[in-house]
Formats: C-alpha cells, structure tokens, sequence
C-alpha cells in the first residue's frame, strides 16, 4: 500500500473557534464526520489528541488529522487517452475507470480500486485528454467542481486558424454560452496555432465551444493542471494515487 501523510494545517483566525466548526468551514469535512474523528481520536492540536467534541482551537495551533481520517476516501489522478469517455461509456467505448488496473498504476504499490464507485470530478470530454480526477470524495467533488469552487484548471490547446488580438480578447472576456455570459478566462498564445487556456468553471465542451465562437477549430486538448494537481510526467493511461497533500492544498482555496 502506499504510505499517506497525515492532514495538517495551523489555524490563522484571531478568535478561538471550535475545531468541528474549523474544519467544516475549510471544506475538509462536515462537522458531523469532525466529530466522528474526535470519538475516534483522530484529531490533534499541537501533537495532543482532542477528546473533547466542544474544543476550540487557538490562533497558531496547529490542527493534525490522522491518516485513518480522510484515507478511506479514495481519490486517483488519470491520464485519460483521447477515445476514453470519462463516465456513462456507451457500448463498445472504454471509460477511464477501466484504466485503474494493477498493471496501469505508475510508481507505487497500492491495490486497483476494483469495483469502487469512483466518478469523475469534472469531465474530458472523449475527444481530450489528460489531467482528470476519479474520486469518492465528497468533500472534494465540492472543491472541485462545487458552484462556488474557484479551483483554475489549465489546458494546453492547438487550433486550426488564424489567432489575432481580437480574437484573444473575446476568449479571455465577452462570450456568452448557453445564454450565460462566461467567467473570465486567462488565453494566451504559446506558439503557432498553440493557446493556453486557464479556467474557473467546466461548461460542457467550454474550450471547443468559445473556439469555434471566434472562427477556431480545436484540434488536440490537453488538460495539464487541476489547480495545485498537475499532470506532470504521468504517462497516458497510467493513474496514480491522490497524495493527501495535494488534497489539503485543493481545499486551502
């Protein structure tokens, strides 16, 4: 199995506040699940472990879960190949679930997740590839792809046609989908026929769409970051494990 790091963060706030109350504000869990790990002793403030479900939490004390808390919520980061549907495959399509083999993990040791129900936290569409997050995390999905997530998704994009100021321009702000005005988004060009696209939001098929908005074609889309997550060197079709780190650092924002 791989070895996971403890969930760690220090408190920041200028008033003491209860610890249950703490980490459901930060997204990492429900003041329910708080104070099942409490019970459970899971929870420590300055290496002491909290018994009390009322304890509150002082400015520069530093809060640690321990790794029972959060590891049973498996998350695993895919490369999905273009071809693999993301979820619901229709007949004779390979959905990225079926990627999460033995043979397909990428430099660790750790069990397929057979069997798992693991849906994607904002999709590829079949024609992309890339970065694309599997997870039973709840807590996650909402910091992911929640309506009030801010997490920016960055892709690498090549187009057929030609790219202009003005062009660039309508891309970052002004264009209207599904009668809603799009967040503004940060477009720039990397090299010919090559943009660099960082959203807010996950509209179906948003990049094609604002593409195609202004007279482009997209012809090959990857997606490389998921805000702190990054595809980095994983190959295509391998999958790996959701460091907890990385998922502390998602729900930071």
């Amino acid at each position: 199995m791989v070895r996971t790091m403890p969930f760690s963060r220090t408190y920041d706030g200028d008033e003491p506040q209860r610890v249950n109350k703490w980490l459901a504000q930060s997204g990492v869990c429900s003041r329910r699940e708080a104070e099942a790990y409490i019970a459970e002793g899971l929870v420590a403030i300055d290496g002491e472990t909290v018994s009390d479900p009322g304890r509150k939490i002082a400015r520069g004390q530093t809060l640690t879960l321990r790794d029972a808390a959060l590891g049973a919520q498996l998350t695993v980061v895919v490369h999905k190949p273009v071809g693999v549907v993301s979820a619901h495959p229709e007949p004779g399509q390979t959905e990225a679930a079926q990627l999460l083999t033995a043979d397909n993990l990428w430099r660790a040791k750790a069990e397929a997740p057979v069997g798992k129900s693991l849906p994607p936290l904002g999709r590829l569409d079949r024609d992309s590839r890339g970065l694309l997050l599997l997870s039973e995390d709840g807590v996650l999905a909402k910091a992911v792809i929640g309506p009030e997530s801010t997490l920016d998704k960055e892709y690498l994009v090549r187009v057929d046609g030609r790219i202009d100021g003005r062009m660039l321009m309508r891309l970052r702000h002004g264009l209207v989908l599904d009668g809603r005005a799009l967040r503004r988004a940060d477009v720039e060009e990397i090299g010919p026929q090559r943009l660099r696209f960082v959203l807010t939001e996950g509209r179906n098929r948003q990049i094609r769409r604002m593409c195609e908005a202004v007279g482009l074609t997209v012809v090959d889309l990857l997606r490389i970051r998921i805000g702190p997550v990054e595809l980095g060197d994983l190959p295509e079709g391998r999958w790996r494990l959701l460091d907890p780190r990385e998922r502390a650092a998602m729900l930071v924002r």
